[in-house]
């Protein structure tokens, strides 16, 4: 007899779809940038960036429970790594714990939101004043080599400039010597990526704006203008969260303001 479905389970065949740029991105989050292939990743993580991938791509929902049992089944691995990529997945809020119900997928909170890009703003502004003066030739290089596929990408989707905006900030981490600094900002990537997807799928515009931002980064980088270099990443870093919390909120600022006086 089929096994009666529980309610508010999603659909786990999409984690048998290919893997896209996308899930790919989400992959070398998942993994911090870690250099082992994804083959040769222990199982649990190569489940976990599965997971991570549906989640981040909003094929399964907020608020939609992750059974072990189901996903073992879908993916024919044992529920022990399930088990453990659940923990990975907790580990970078995409899922919690629940009393009697589980795993449960996270809704995209705005205080997360602008605690996350708090955080990112002041790390990765450090990140780069000191990757532009210790290796100012390899950024301009980096840029270069990454704005064509910057420009192809606004053109293409919202979910494929987020992938190569993605790479070029992980990129650009990669140059820092300082470990600390970038184990940190590859910690929250995962979310960031989540945040910042949300933000250009709600206002396809922004694209254009991010996409000239990093022109302008680009151009400043090429000068060896650091000031200007670091007054233009964090105009930037200002803009895609407030395009996120747009995404979560899309009623004017002002509306928002009067209902939140109502409700006090």
């Amino acid at each position: 007899m089929a096994r009666n479905k529980t309610q508010n389970i999603p659909d786990l065949s999409t984690l048998l779809t290919p893997r896209n740029s996308l899930m790919l991105a989400v992959e070398r989050a998942v993994l911090r940038g870690q250099e082992w292939a994804y083959a040769s990743a222990p199982m649990a993580e190569q489940i976990a960036v599965r997971l991570a991938g549906v989640i981040t791509l909003d094929l399964v929902k907020a608020g939609q429970r992750l059974l072990e049992k189901d996903i073992s089944e879908v993916l024919r691995v044992s529920r022990a790594p399930v088990r453990e990529a659940m923990r990975i997945l907790e580990r970078d809020h995409l899922v919690e714990f629940q009393p009697r119900r589980g795993a449960i997928v996270t809704a995209p909170d705005e205080d997360e939101l602008r605690d996350i890009f708090r955080v990112r703003s002041v790390l990765y502004v450090t990140m780069l004043e000191e990757v532009a003066l210790e290796n100012p030739a390899k950024l301009e290089a980096l840029l270069t080599e990454h704005m064509p596929k910057l420009a192809k990408a606004a053109r293409e989707s919202a979910d494929a400039y987020t992938v190569e905006s993605f790479l070029l900030n992980f990129a650009t981490i990669s140059l820092c010597g300082n470990r600390l600094l970038t184990d940190i900002l590859h910690s929250i990537s995962l979310r960031t990526m989540r945040y910042v997807r949300l933000g250009f799928v709600a206002s396809p515009q922004s694209i254009q704006v991010s996409f000239q931002a990093w022109h302008e980064l680009h151009m400043a980088a090429t000068r060896r203008d650091v000031k200007k270099l670091i007054l233009l990443a964090s105009s930037r870093l200002d803009q895609a969260r407030e395009t996120a919390i747009l995404a979560l909120n899309p009623e004017p600022a002002p509306r928002r303001r009067a209902r939140a006086h109502r409700a006090a």
